[in-house]
């Protein structure tokens, strides 16, 4: 699979896997210009599913220890994944790059639950509470015609294995408090999501400008629970 774009390789991804995936809500994903796409997160397959599901390659923002294990990390720059830096460097080169990517009209992938639900196994329609970076970012980017657009996953059947002890984890990431654990990771496995896409929030000036002082904070809330109740509203459709 050398060489072969992000898209393609999420598509033979999932064949090898024997995900199905069904798409929904086509017309409300935004073309042809800057989006950050915010999900749900419960797989390591997500990243290709959202991709297959929106038919475009998502840059998506992963894991410190995803960079620190040589076959894992050449795996996922292929799939074009940026990993995070380590913690005193995470949010400014976290920023950097994903604004970078934005102003090429690319697609930004977050999933701000962060790393909870992908160690500790939740029901599917379940979600947890998001962090706010995607939301800092939206509103500090200098990208014109910017999108969030919000995307539930929901597995319809899946088999989960536990293949790598937590602890082992730690040593490549000791900075993660939840690999200081006894236990092993869960790998959930989709054979059948379907992907709903919600309505994009376009961020607006008055947003920005209002990105200031004893304001930004209340943006930023308005922002993530635009986010988090669209997403909610979606994992109950089905």
């Amino acid at each position: 699979m050398t060489g072969q774009s992000p898209l393609l390789l999420s598509r033979q991804l999932l064949a090898l896997a024997g995900t199905r995936i069904y798409s929904h809500h086509p017309d409300r994903i935004p073309q042809d210009t800057a989006v950050i796409v915010v999900s749900n997160h419960r797989s390591f397959l997500d990243a290709p599913v959202l991709m297959a599901a929106l038919n475009r390659p998502i840059r998506f923002a992963c894991h410190h220890y995803m960079g620190q294990v040589p076959l894992l990390r050449d795996f996922i720059l292929r799939l074009g994944c940026f990993p995070l830096d380590a913690v005193d460097q995470r949010q400014q080169s976290f920023f950097h790059q994903a604004t970078q990517l934005l102003q090429s009209q690319q697609m930004v992938g977050i999933f701000p639950e962060g790393t909870e639900p992908m160690v500790h196994l939740t029901d599917s329609h379940d979600m947890g509470e998001f962090h706010r970076g995607f939301a800092h970012l939206a509103l500090r980017a200098p990208v014109e015609h910017l999108a969030v657009l919000p995307v539930a996953i929901v597995s319809q059947q899946e088999t989960t294995k536990f293949p790598v002890p937590l602890k082992l984890l730690s040593w490549f990431d000791p900075s993660e408090p939840l690999f200081n654990q006894e236990g092993w990771h869960p790998m959930v496995l989709y054979q059948r999501a379907d992907v709903l896409a919600g309505r994009p929030l376009w961020i607006t000036n008055s947003q920005r400008q209002s990105y200031q002082g004893k304001q930004a904070r209340s943006v930023v809330t308005d922002l993530m629970g635009h986010c988090q109740t669209e997403i909610k509203g979606l994992l109950q459709q089905i």
